[in-house]
């Protein structure tokens, strides 16, 4: 019996983090429906202390003209990785950037950060594109 063994080269990945948000043309945007993503391995720094936060977020939202598309949506979440953040500032940001992104006609962002020392964090942001 012969054992072949793979040998991986560990200085070449083939996704890299990004905070470029990639999009698509919406297929359907004569009609409103939803697109939910759960993101359950989000992880970021705590800007005070250096240590890892931990949280789940889930995204939800009402596309117009655009849809995110879902590998740059994790490569986006990816880049959070080693980056200090306050709960507040990531959840927004991340609002803001699919917004930029896309201006869906609704969009909600929650972030559900484990507990730590005590207290977990939930912060929800809502966005509803204004009627012309």
């Amino acid at each position: 019996m012969t054992l072949s063994v793979s040998v991986v080269d560990d200085s070449v990945m083939p996704s890299q983090p990004s905070k470029e948000l990639q999009t698509f043309p919406n297929p359907a945007p004569e009609r409103d429906y939803e697109i939910a993503f759960d993101c359950p391995e989000f992880t970021c720094l705590c800007p005070l202390t250096g240590q890892p936060d931990f949280a789940r977020f889930k995204i939800s939202y009402v596309p117009d003209q655009l849809c995110v598309e879902l590998k740059s949506l994790k490569l986006y979440m990816w880049a959070y990785r080693n980056e200090g953040a306050f709960h507040e500032k990531v959840t927004n940001t991340i609002a803001d950037d699919i917004i930029k992104a896309i201006q869906p006609r609704k969009l909600t962002v929650v972030g559900d950060f484990f507990v730590r020392g005590g207290i977990g964090t939930i912060v929800t942001v809502t966005h509803e594109k204004k009627k012309a």
